[in-house]
C-alpha cells in the first residue's frame, strides 16, 4: 500500500506543480535594519543550499567577502561591472516554511546611502533577472534530483517486469518440456508393458525348455 501511495503522490505531484517565478517589489527585516527589498520566492529548496547557492553567486563578482551569517548572506564591497566602478553591499535573507517547501528570499541593495527600488530601473532589472535565474536553477536542481530518482525506480520496475516476464516464458517452455516427456514416458510405459507381456511369454516357453531338458537327464539311469 505504501508504494502504490507513493506513485501517486509522484503522478499527482507532476501534475499539480506550475509555478512561475517572479521578483516583486517589499521591504524586509536585515540585521542591520528594515530595508527596500526584491523578494522571490524558491520552491523545494532548503535554505542552506539556497545560502550556499548565492554565496557562491555572489563569489562569481569582485569583491571583499561574502559570509553567511545565520538567515543571511552579507556581501561587502561587490563590484558590479555593468553598474559601474562603485561597490555596493548585497544582503540576502532567506526564510524557510518547510511546511510547503517554499523559501523566501529578500535581497536588498545598499547602493552607498541609499537602497535599490525599482525607481532605478536598469539595476533594478538586472537584480531581478539575476534574482530569477537563481530563483528557478535552485527550484528546478532538487527538481532534477527528484526526476532522476523517479527515473531509477522507473527502470527498476522495467527490470523487474522483464525478470518476470522471462521467467513466466521459461516457465512455459518447461511446461512444453515436461508435458514432451510425459508422453514420451507414456509412450515408453506402453512399450515397456508390451515388452513384459512378451518376455514373460518367453520365460514361460524357456521354463518348458528346461523343464524337458531336465526329464531327459533324468531318463538316463
Amino acid at each position: 500500500m505504501k508504494k502504490t501511495l507513493t506513485l501517486i503522490g509522484i503522478i499527482y505531484y507532476g501534475f499539480s506543480f506550475s509555478q512561475e517565478i517572479k521578483v516583486s517589489d517589499g521591504s524586509e527585516n536585515f540585521s542591520n535594519g528594515s530595508h527596500p527589498a526584491m523578494i522571490v520566492t524558491i520552491y523545494e529548496a532548503g535554505k542552506n543550499d539556497a545560502q550556499k547557492g548565492w554565496k557562491d553567486k555572489m563569489n562569481d563578482f569582485k569583491d571583499n567577502k561574502v559570509n553567511i551569517k545565520g538567515d543571511e548572506v552579507i556581501a561587502d564591497n561587490i563590484l558590479i561591472k555593468d553598474w559601474g566602478n562603485n561597490t555596493v553591499d548585497i544582503y540576502a535573507h532567506f526564510e524557510e516554511n518547510k511546511g510547503d517547501k517554499t523559501l523566501k528570499m529578500a535581497v536588498a541593495v545598499d547602493l552607498g546611502g541609499a537602497y535599490l527600488t525599482s525607481s532605478d530601473k536598469a539595476k533594478y532589472d538586472y537584480m531581478a533577472k539575476l534574482m530569477k535565474e537563481f530563483a528557478i536553477k535552485m527550484t528546478k536542481e532538487p527538481m532534477e534530483d527528484h526526476v532522476k530518482e523517479v527515473e531509477k525506480a522507473l527502470s527498476k520496475l522495467n527490470d523487474n517486469q522483464k525478470d518476470l516476464e522471462g521467467t513466466n516464458k521459461n516457465l512455459k517452455r518447461d511446461i512444453v518440456d515436461y508435458q514432451d516427456k510425459i508422453k514420451k514416458a507414456e509412450a515408453d510405459v506402453k512399450t515397456n508393458e508390451e515388452n513384459q507381456v512378451k518376455k514373460k511369454a518367453e520365460i514361460e516357453a524357456q521354463k518348458k525348455i528346461v523343464e524337458e531338458a531336465k526329464k531327459k537327464l533324468g531318463g538316463v539311469r
